[in-house]
């Protein structure tokens, strides 16, 4: 079966368990290859649709549907997750009896952060950690994901389904927030006008469904606009992932 289309979703994470939570839930925003906004933004809980899909292309179905979108079956998704998406190695090792003989301040400490989040703290950027900032839930959230649905590292930073359809990446949408490429990018974006202020101008209950958008955003950058994002350096370890941000939200090096 050809690809009819490209599509870029972000998702915001929310907890396993966040049906209940008013400021923290899932979110999802779908882009097309023309910047269009497809279908609704969707805010709740994906645990049900992870359980459910047996596939990569039975969850992309469910999440197009949930933003009441229907699939054809055959779409392209590049999926851009607001979460870690991979352990430290030094935390993996230190469960496995091999420790550090000696550790410092708590942004260059191996245990609690990635090399790529050590490389983002050199560059003002001041990501979460997985292992002290409780956020814990949301990250085996993500890993999850790809665990069952795009296991394959296809480049540090990318993972893939088997058949290709589904590519994830790790986004941050706060850099990208004070990213002048992402705000003209922002108004790129063709919606109904009954969108533009839960984008734009979110109310805290709307926060993550604009980091969700920012997300979208950054996927659909990596394809059509990759001179504005920053890629991992060579010698970044595959296995613990990389965050994409914008350039332009990194202090000079």
């Amino acid at each position: 079966m050809s690809v009819s289309e490209s599509l870029y979703i972000g998702w915001d994470v929310g907890g396993w368990n966040c049906d209940n939570n008013p400021t923290s839930r899932d979110a999802l925003v779908v882009l097309d290859e023309t910047l269009r906004l497809v279908g609704t933004p969707w805010r709740g809980n994906l645990r049900a649709a992870l359980n459910e899909s047996l596939t990569s292309r039975d969850l992309i179905n469910s999440l197009l549907g949930l933003c009441q979108y229907a699939a054809s079956g055959n779409e392209r998704v590049v999926m851009a997750i607001d979460t870690p998406l991979a352990l430290p190695t030094a935390l993996l090792a230190l469960a496995k009896g091999d420790a550090v003989k000696a550790l410092g301040r708590s942004q260059d400490n191996p245990y609690l952060y990635r090399e790529t989040e050590r490389w983002l703290f050199q560059r003002g950027v001041t990501p979460l950690s997985p292992i002290k900032d409780m956020i814990g839930s949301q990250a085996t959230k993500g890993m999850h994901l790809l665990a069952r649905f795009a296991p394959h590292i296809a480049a540090c930073g990318q993972w893939q389904s088997a058949e290709g359809a589904l590519s994830v990446v790790e986004g941050y949408p706060t850099p990208a927030k004070r990213s002048a490429a992402f705000a003209a990018l922002r108004h790129q974006v063709t919606m109904p006008s009954k969108f533009a202020s839960m984008l734009h101008q979110p109310t805290p209950k709307q926060q993550d469904i604009q980091d969700a958008w920012h997300c979208a955003l950054l996927a659909w950058s990596l394809e059509h606009a990759k001179e504005t994002v920053a890629w991992p350096p060579a010698d970044m370890p595959a296995a613990e992932g990389w965050i994409f941000v914008p350039c332009d939200s990194l202090s000079v090096q």
